[in-house]
């Protein structure tokens, strides 16, 4: 493409180039001897006109100004009366008139008879001319080897004027200027051979690269701008591409952004949806134990299986634990309930959170000595926080539940709190099995398990510990759980009331 249009815009100029001084050759050829030739038939019919003014019949009266006029014109004038005798003749000679002269006597003195082929014809005097009209006539003269433009007019007393111009002068001319046009004309082609290829080259430079911008951009390529800068078309052309390209950059970044993020909503969406019938299958699986549990002993109850107080007390106190799991498990379809649908708040208040934690702990004494863990408490100073006292104690909750659910033969669950700039972090560790890697940031989202075999592996049904996501993330405050030597550590963090008195 390059090639083609450098080519052609060089060869368009070449060409041009060598019609123009070809054709000033031919109209030179053609035009320029007949130009020539009418220019001297208009100077001579001037210079007669002057002449026939200033004439009085006798040449003498206007010598002067007779040869004045031959050597202007650079001919030869002669006047004869009416039967065509020569009566003047101009002293200015013509090319090789000397030898003629010579050769032949008094051929040209005055008084002369005029030979049979001279320019006034005795019988042209009265039929031919005529008073105030110029006539002009191509001769040669044979003896001089001359063309000659002969201007003939008849003077009002019927005297004959005869101006005489050499044309041999005139071909010359039209040869040497034909002669210089040639040579200039090589030598304009050859320069202008070489300005057109650089003026190719140069115009095309900027065409060559839109072309190849335009080119990148069909490959979605936009790092490449014009470098053009000029305030032509061409420029403007290039400050268009340079818009067009970064538009359509900006348009395909943003798209992509949209598409990537379309995709990351549907495969979000994909597994919301798959995580939602996980969770149905287990909650369904979950609600029909206790209810079959339920429903088995109530149904020994009324039938009386049971004989003795004892055994009646036993199946009522299986049917209110059973109870109770349900119960909690409606609690926290609750919670994710409010959390779906933006209904979940927080109260916040300045708390003790030593206190919080030793009241929940107490709460589980019985089960910690059921399960025979030890539980580890390492309390501070007392701290005063500040937040939703009843949502951080569900957080609590949760953790102590998953350290319980999860904790190994060791049967060691420790719970400290540390310093950390304006915020009090709360670590419940629990001995076990470390949690695979790949699932550390999974076990946060609702409905997740690790363990498909396992109902409650690690938060349960898959709520626990989206709630206590939820829960932090509107405090503004971090949470995580991390693999430590010898188990588990969950943690959340909660900002601390500074209550010194230089902060008083």
């Amino acid at each position: 493409m390059s090639k083609s249009v450098r080519s052609k815009l060089f060869l368009s100029i070449t060409l041009l180039l060598v019609f123009f001084i070809s054709a000033l050759w031919v109209l030179n050829n053609l035009y320029l001897q007949q130009y020539y030739i009418k220019n001297k038939e208009k100077m001579l019919g001037n210079n007669a006109k002057h002449l026939v003014d200033m004439y009085t019949g006798d040449p003498n009266d206007i010598q002067d100004e007779l040869d004045r006029t031959a050597n202007i014109v650079g001919g030869s004038i002669d006047i004869r009366d009416k039967e065509g005798k020569l009566i003047y003749k101009s002293s200015r000679r013509l090319p090789n008139e000397k030898n003629i002269v010579d050769n032949m006597g008094n051929k040209f003195k005055p008084n002369m008879e005029p030979p049979p082929d001279s320019d006034v014809q005795n019988d042209k005097i009265n039929n031919t001319y005529s008073e105030g009209k110029y006539t002009f006539e191509n001769r040669r003269d044979v003896q001089l080897k001359i063309d000659f433009l002969t201007l003939v007019t008849k003077i009002s007393n019927g005297d004959i004027l005869a101006i005489r111009v050499p044309l041999v002068s005139i071909s010359e001319s039209v040869d040497i200027a034909n002669r210089f046009i040639l040579i200039i004309g090589g030598v304009i082609i050859l320069l202008g051979s070489l300005w057109a290829f650089w003026f190719s080259k140069r115009f095309t430079k900027p065409i060559l690269e839109l072309n190849s911008i335009a080119q990148n951009m069909a490959k979605f390529n936009f790092s490449k701008k014009c470098s053009i800068n000029g305030k032509d078309e061409i420029g403007q052309l290039g400050q268009s591409v340079n818009y067009l390209s970064g538009e359509l950059s900006r348009a395909i970044t943003e798209l992509n952004i949209k598409n990537k993020k379309l995709e990351e909503d549907i495969e979000k969406e994909r597994k919301i949806d798959e995580m939602r019938k996980e969770f149905i299958s287990s909650v369904s699986h979950e609600l029909r134990t206790p209810l079959s549990v339920i429903q088995g002993y109530a149904e020994g109850l009324v039938s009386n299986v049971t004989e003795s107080d004892e055994d009646r007390k036993f199946y009522c106190d299986v049917i209110m634990n059973e109870t109770d799991k349900m119960n909690k498990l409606v609690r926290d379809l609750l919670n994710l309930s409010q959390i779906e649908s933006g209904y979940f708040h927080i109260e916040k208040t300045e708390f003790n959170l030593v206190s919080l934690i030793e009241y929940v702990l107490n709460r589980y004494k019985s089960t910690f000595e059921e399960k025979s863990i030890e539980i580890k408490f390492e309390p501070g100073e007392s701290v005063i926080v500040y937040g939703d006292m009843t949502r951080i104690e569900q957080i609590l909750t949760n953790y102590i539940n998953n350290a319980i659910n999860h904790v190994d033969n060791n049967k060691i669950i420790r719970i400290n709190e540390i310093s950390v700039k304006d915020k009090i972090r709360v670590n419940v560790f629990n001995t076990g099995k470390h949690i695979p890697d790949e699932y550390l940031d999974k076990i946060w989202n609702s409905f997740y398990k690790v363990d498909k075999a396992r109902t409650r592996a690690y938060g349960g049904y898959g709520l626990g510990l989206s709630i206590v996501k939820a829960i932090a993330d509107l405090h503004s405050n971090a949470y995580g759980v991390e693999n430590t030597e010898g188990g588990v550590n969950f943690w959340f963090e909660i900002y601390k009331i500074d209550l010194s008195p230089a902060a008083n």
